[in-house]
This record gives C-alpha cells, sequence and structure tokens, in this order.
C-alpha cells in the first residue's frame, strides 16, 4: 500500500497555492510533478485538488507516495536492523558487505538485502541511502523507504566514525586539504596539502577528530566530518602518513580484518517526518574492540 502523508493548512499559508504550500513541507520538485501526474495524488479533505489551488486554513492535504518497487536479486541477508517503521530503515551494516551492485560487485548487497526485507513485509520499495559507507567499514546505515524522505533527509544526518590509525595522535585537531582523483578511472582518492588552492576536480573537505586512547604506535580515534566526500576519513590519514589499520589499499600493511578499521557508531537525524530527533548507536566490531581493549 502506498505510503500517505497528511499536512494540515495553517493560517499563515492561507492564499497560497498547493504546491507552494506542499514545497515548504519538504516535497521536493520531482515529487511534486510526480503527484500531479497521479490521479488522486493530492487530495484535500478527501476531494482531488490541484496543485495550483489553493487551500483554506484548517483543510487537510493527503498526498500518496508514488510507489517504485525494486525487486530483490539475492537471497536474504540476515540484516541487523535497529530501527523500522514506515519511512525509514535503520542498520548496522557489517564490515564486508557492499552497499550496491556494480560491475565488479556480484551477489548480495545491502540494497539486494533490503529489498527483499521490504519484499517480505509486503511493502516493496526502491533502496535509498542516505549517505554510504564503503564496502569495508561497518556501522550505521539511514535507508529512506520513499522519495519524501529521502529529500528530507539530506544533508540533515551527522555521524559519528570510530578509526584505528598508524601514528601517536594526542588531544583532537582537523585536516583540511581537498580530496581528489590521481587516475579518472581508478576510485583511489588523494589529498592536497592544507592551504593549498584548489585545482579542478578538487573537492574541499574537511574532517574532524579526537584521539581517544593511543598504544605503540597506533591512535584510536572518534571522527566527525563537515563534507562527505569518497574515501574522506581514509584520504585525509593517508595523506598525513598514518594510513587507517589495515588498509592496504592507502599503504598500510595488510590487516587480519582484511579491510579498513573504520566504523560508524553513531548517527543523529530528525525523523522526515515526525522531525522528532533521534539517536543511534552501533558498537564496535569485535576485530576493532579486541585492539581498543589492549590498548
Amino acid at each position: 500500500m502506498a505510503r500517505e502523508l497528511i499536512f494540515t493548512i495553517q493560517p499563515e499559508e492561507i492564499h497560497r497555492k498547493v504546491q507552494s504550500i506542499l514545497r515548504s513541507r519538504g516535497v521536493s520538485r520531482r515529487l511534486l510533478v510526480q503527484l500531479k501526474a497521479a490521479p488522486g495524488g493530492i487530495l484535500c479533505n478527501g476531494v482531488a485538488i490541484r496543485a495550483v489551488d489553493t487551500a483554506a486554513p484548517g483543510d487537510v492535504l493527503l498526498i500518496r507516495l508514488p510507489e517504485d518497487a525494486a525487486p530483490p536479486e539475492n537471497m536474504p541477508y540476515p540484516l541487523d536492523i535497529l530501527y523500522e517503521d514506515d519511512d525509514i530503515l535503520v542498520i548496522n551494516k557489517p564490515a564486508g558487505l557492499a552497499m550496491h551492485p556494480t560491475h565488479n560487485i556480484r551477489g548480495v548487497t545491502l540494497a539486494n538485502a533490503v529489498a527483499a526485507h521490504l519484499a517480505a513485509k509486503g511493502t516493496p520499495a526502491a533502496f535509498r541511502a542516505v549517505g554510504r559507507l564503503d564496502k569495508g567499514t561497518s556501522g550505521l546505515v539511514l535507508c529512506a523507504l520513499h522519495s519524501f524522505a529521502a529529500f528530507r533527509l539530506t544533508g540533515r544526518a551527522q555521524k559519528t566514525y570510530f578509526a584505528l590509525a598508524h601514528g601517536a595522535y594526542r588531544g583532537s585537531g582537523s585536516f583540511c586539504g581537498a580530496i581528489y582523483r590521481p587516475k579518472p578511472n581508478c576510485t583511489l582518492r588523494a589529498c592536497r596539502p592544507e592551504g593549498m588552492a584548489l585545482q579542478p576536480g578538487d573537492a574541499a573537505a574537511t574532517t574532524h577528530w579526537e584521539c581517544l586512547r593511543c598504544a605503540d604506535g597506533i591512535s584510536y580515534l572518534r571522527i566527525w566530518l563537515e563534507t562527505g566526500r569518497t574515501h574522506q576519513i581514509r584520504a585525509h590519514f593517508a595523506g598525513n602518513g598514518t594510513p587507517l589499520l589495515g588498509d592496504d589499499y592507502y599503504g598500510a600493511p595488510p590487516g587480519p580484518g582484511g579491510r579498513p578499521f573504520l566504523h560508524c557508531g553513531a548517527l543523529e537525524f530528525p525523523h522526515p517526518t515526525t522531525g522528532e530527533a533521534l539517536r543511534f548507536t552501533a558498537p564496535l566490531p569485535e576485530d576493532m574492540a579486541a585492539i581498543v581493549k589492549n590498548m
């Protein structure tokens, strides 16, 4: 059944067109076009209304979000779901599980697993991750279950990461070097020296860190971002000569887990339909926790 959202017209919205009211409530232009084209896509007090019409204070607008199911491609993966409702999913992703199928990634991915989970519930929906994690990164992933939620959550989810890095860090600090791609057809990223002017193709990036523990040349760090660039954390620490533990893609010796030791351990955002402030946490995976315990 299609997700329905309800909006009550407020006194200050008198004489405004329905499309203007919906836009101010978080409906994207793309979704508005879809609602206009769908019979009964927008109702006012139970009756179809045009987007260019006006509504009176106290009137109730109802929109029916278009269904855009993505059929599962593989057997369901045992998802660690921390929260689920009609609008969002919060999942604790294990390291080694890719977010999406690609030309060189086949088999089960998080996208396929979510599609299978929703199909089994009878509420199929497309996979919309609000931000992404690398295949080797573990931790919290926020999924929007429809386009309205995705639009409302864009840029509003705050993540806190935890990492193990080579090098002895102390206190706190930031990396601000721009991120760029040395080879156009390669995923590898690099960072410019801080203060260097942006070059064509560069992306400004700021990574903040705080050292929580340090022992034997390894630092356990809490990390948060102002920007979300591909491989930002990994490239910034590698650019400082202190790649993440196990991140052989960025110059570290291969680790026991066969992955960079990076974990998204906290996630905060306002709920896309209720506005309620939500916060979720996920403990360190066993391989990281064992190292931290012995530091």
